[in-house]
């Protein structure tokens, strides 16, 4: 590909305090709505890339100070996830969507096998292999790692009501998923529970299965009610509430 400025191709992760000091690493693989010129907006209104079908709402924030307030290493998605979802295997069917909740994607329609590994190759490919190197380092140093990815969501989806504040998705990580559920939960006006609004599943998510569970490092999906998100003070508290539901371990050097 020729060069392209800096500010329409940014780097397809950003990466924080790499060297962080806790045992959690964190993710946040709809970051970012960003789309280079070059795709026009996939055909859509440019008011439909503030909606939830293009990046989850305030979860970058939430990231980034939980990463301060823990002293964690966070990698952050950055690119749209219309362009390519970061949290789908590679072939599903959302991977790049043609439909997202009641939208209709037209610059996704009859796009050719070379544009679809072209977005893999600058978007998906470099994200998820700096996290692999990440935990891979860890690994070879012997540093305890778990994985908590940073998600938001609707609380209206296709006309049905979302009542939970906020879940905690796993599928191997039980210990973990239930340890921070019982954290949050010290809020007794918290309406928080496991595997809502979505479950974790292999066809449709990535980054537990693959970064997580097929490492044996434990790993968590934290979905946030997007509209508690809506401005800095929500953002803080939520940050705080998972800094407090997450004690993070301390290793004795930093990778």
């Amino acid at each position: 590909m020729t060069a392209q400025p800096e500010k329409d191709w940014p780097a397809a992760v950003e990466v924080i305090n790499e060297s962080g000091r806790s045992d959690i690493v964190l993710l946040c693989e709809h970051a970012s709505n960003h789309m280079p010129a070059e795709y026009g907006l996939l055909g859509l209104d440019a008011r439909h890339l503030q909606r939830h079908i293009a990046w989850d709402v305030g979860a970058a924030e939430v990231t980034r100070l939980l990463s301060a307030r823990l002293d964690a290493a966070a990698f952050l998605s950055g690119y749209s996830r219309l362009l390519i979802d970061l949290n789908r295997p590679l072939g599903a069917k959302g991977s790049i969507p043609l439909l997202s909740e009641d939208t209709d994607i037209p610059g996704n329609a009859g796009i050719v096998q070379q544009e679809r590994n072209r977005r893999a190759e600058l978007m998906f490919a470099p994200f998820h292999d700096r996290v692999a190197a990440h935990l891979d380092r860890r690994a070879k140093d012997g540093r305890p790692t778990r994985i908590v990815t940073i998600h938001s969501f609707t609380p209206v989806f296709l006309g049905v009501s979302r009542p939970w504040h906020a879940g905690v998705l796993y599928d191997q990580a039980a210990d973990l998923g239930e340890a921070l559920l019982a954290g949050l939960r010290t809020d007794t006006a918290l309406n928080v529970s496991a595997n809502v609004p979505y479950v974790i599943s292999r066809d449709a998510d990535y980054a537990v299965p693959i970064h997580g569970d097929d490492r044996n490092i434990p790993a968590v999906l934290v979905e946030i009610r997007h509209d508690l998100l809506s401005s800095r003070s929500g953002i803080e508290e939520w940050a705080d509430r998972l800094a407090t539901a997450l004690p993070a371990r301390q290793t004795e050097t930093a990778s």
